[in-house]
């Protein structure tokens, strides 16, 4: 699965390169040509939602998300690894209940077959990336609760006060490998 965290990584990289460039040349296009691309504001849209749906898969894979685990602290390392076993069994359910909903609506949108408003592609295009994106979170919760299960991992959140201190005693250890 290296080849899709490697793929995860450069297309989080590509869209965040390309929504920046698209907005510096729009934002030079309008105030130093006076001229504006009606479709700028449209395209930066729906590639920031691209960002968001493989950066949720992605803070799944490095951990990143944040949660309230004040009650988990207080269990010991078996019931805490049971309760984040349950808790990543519930995300994947929801991820893909979410799943098969987003397939529905892209399906649906497929057979309207309306283009977008200012760029002439087909509505459903865009939208792909909803079932794909929560197929790809059901995938990451999967990996997570197979590290918890096998014991790899003890927690399914970050540990956020561990990694400041981490941080404070060697600014390089808190750079993920």
């Amino acid at each position: 699965m290296r080849w899709l965290a490697w793929l995860e990584e450069i297309l989080i990289i590509l869209l965040m390169a390309a929504m920046t460039l698209i907005t510096f040349v729009q934002v030079v296009a309008r105030y130093v040509f006076n001229y504006s691309f009606v479709w700028a504001l449209e395209l930066t849209g729906v590639l920031f939602a691209w960002l968001i749906f493989v950066g949720m898969s992605y803070g799944v894979r490095v951990g990143a998300h944040i949660g309230v685990d004040a009650g988990v602290k207080l269990l010991g390392p078996r019931a805490a690894r049971v309760v984040g076993c349950v808790a990543a069994l519930l995300c994947i359910g929801y991820a893909l209940i979410v799943t098969w909903g987003a397939f529905q609506y892209v399906a649906k949108m497929y057979d309207v077959g309306i283009l977008m408003e200012d760029i002439p592609i087909a509505q459903w295009i865009p939208r792909v990336i909803l079932p794909a994106g929560f197929l790809l979170l059901a995938l990451r919760f999967a990996q997570a609760l197979w590290r918890l299960a096998t014991g790899r991992a003890t927690s399914l959140l970050a540990d956020e006060a561990q990694d400041a201190l981490k941080l404070r005693q060697d600014p390089l250890s808190a750079i993920p490998e």
